[in-house]
C-alpha cells in the first residue's frame, strides 16, 4: 500500500518565484464557478436587489447571516448544481463558496448557513415577498439595457419541476407523466435575457391566470419603456382570448401564438402542406446525393382567420419525411 508523505517537493525557480509541491491537501474545493458567479453578481447587483425586496422579520439580536449572504449562498449553490437545501450542510465550510459570499476561506468561526436556516427562510417568505422579488427580477432585466429598446420579444413557456413526497400544490401532470410544479418562465427572445420566473401549481394554467401574470410584468416594463414595441410569443396553450385582449388593449403590442389544428385550418393550409412536402422531398434527394444530413423544411404563410375579427396566423412547417 502506498504511503502518503507531507514532504514538500522543490522545483527550479521561475523568474524568481519559488515552486513547491504539497501533498497535505489543505483547503480544496471543486466549485471555482461560485467565484465567477460572485463576480458577475457584484457587477449587476442581483442579490442586493433581491435582498431589498425580501422583508426580513428576524430578531436582529439573533442574526448571524444577513439576508444578502443567505441569498448569495443559496443562489450560487443552486447554480453550481446543489439544488437541495441539505447540500448546504457540507458546503457551508467549502472555501470557494465562503470566498464567493465574501468571507475568509479558512476561518473556523465564519461558516456559511446550514440547511435549517434555509428551511426557516423559505418558509418565512410571504406572498408580498414573492411578488416583490419577482418585480425585482423584472427590474434587473430593465436595467440591463442602457436605453429603452425599440422592440422586445417576451417568450413565455411553462417548464416541469418534478416533485417528490407530499408538497403543497404539487399535482400529477399527464403531459410530463410526473407530479410536478409548472412554473412560468419569461425570457427575452432576441437577447436570451431572463425577465421573470413564477412558481405555480403543476396543473395547466387558464388564460385568465396567464394574463394576470403577464399584465403585471408588462405594467412594470411600461413604467420605464412606454413606447417599446412588445411581442408576446408562446405555444398553443397561450393562444387564448385573455392574452390576445391584453395585447390589443396596450396599443404597442402584438402576439405570435401557436394554434391547435382544426378542420378549418387543415383545409386552409392543405396547399401549403403539399408544397412543403414536395420541396422537402426535393431537398432531401439533393442532400442525400451530396452526403449532407437531412434538414427540416419550413414554409411561412399568412391567412385571415378568426371569429368576428381578422387575425394573422403564422403557420410553421417542420420536416416532412417520406
Amino acid at each position: 500500500m502506498a504511503k502518503h508523505t507531507s514532504e514538500q517537493l522543490r522545483f527550479p525557480t521561475v523568474e524568481g518565484l519559488s515552486i513547491r509541491g504539497h501533498f497535505d491537501g489543505g483547503a480544496i474545493s471543486s466549485d471555482f464557478g461560485a467565484l465567477l458567479l460572485s463576480g458577475i453578481d457584484r457587477q449587476i447587483g442581483l442579490t442586493e436587489r433581491l435582498s431589498h425586496a425580501f422583508s426580513d422579520q428576524r430578531n436582529e439580536s439573533y442574526i448571524t447571516h444577513v439576508m444578502q449572504d443567505l441569498l448569495r449562498q443559496r443562489i450560487y449553490q443552486q447554480a453550481s448544481g446543489y439544488e437541495d437545501g441539505n447540500d448546504a450542510n457540507h458546503l457551508r465550510v467549502d472555501p470557494a463558496f465562503k470566498l464567493a459570499v465574501g468571507r475568509k476561506p479558512l476561518d473556523e468561526g465564519n461558516h456559511l448557513a446550514s440547511q435549517p436556516t434555509f428551511s426557516r427562510l423559505e418558509n418565512a417568505a410571504t406572498r408580498q415577498d414573492i411578488y416583490r422579488m419577482t418585480r425585482a427580477m423584472v427590474d434587473q432585466f430593465i436595467v440591463s439595457y442602457a436605453k429603452a429598446p425599440r422592440l422586445i420579444v417576451l417568450d413565455m413557456d411553462h417548464t416541469s419541476d418534478r416533485t417528490f413526497g407530499q408538497q403543497a400544490f404539487s399535482f400529477y401532470n399527464h403531459h410530463y407523466r410526473s407530479h410536478c410544479y409548472l412554473p412560468l418562465t419569461i425570457f427575452e427572445g432576441s437577447s436570451g435575457k431572463m425577465v421573470a420566473a413564477v412558481l405555480r401549481p403543476g396543473k395547466r394554467p387558464t388564460g385568465k391566470e396567464n394574463a394576470m401574470i403577464m399584465k403585471r410584468i408588462i405594467r412594470r416594463i411600461r413604467e420605464y419603456w412606454p413606447r417599446t414595441h412588445i411581442i408576446l410569443r408562446g405555444d398553443g396553450h397561450f393562444s387564448n382570448p385573455e392574452l390576445m385582449q391584453l395585447c390589443l388593449d396596450d396599443g404597442h403590442m402584438d402576439f405570435i401564438f401557436g394554434l391547435p389544428s382544426n378542420k378549418k385550418l387543415a383545409k386552409l393550409i392543405q396547399p401549403v402542406m403539399d408544397k412543403a412536402r414536395t420541396l422537402h422531398a426535393y431537398r432531401s434527394s439533393l442532400q442525400k446525393a451530396n452526403n449532407i444530413p437531412s434538414k427540416s423544411t419550413r414554409i411561412f404563410e399568412e391567412y385571415k382567420y378568426g371569429a368576428g375579427y381578422h387575425q394573422k396566423e403564422f403557420l410553421r412547417f417542420h420536416g416532412f419525411q417520406k
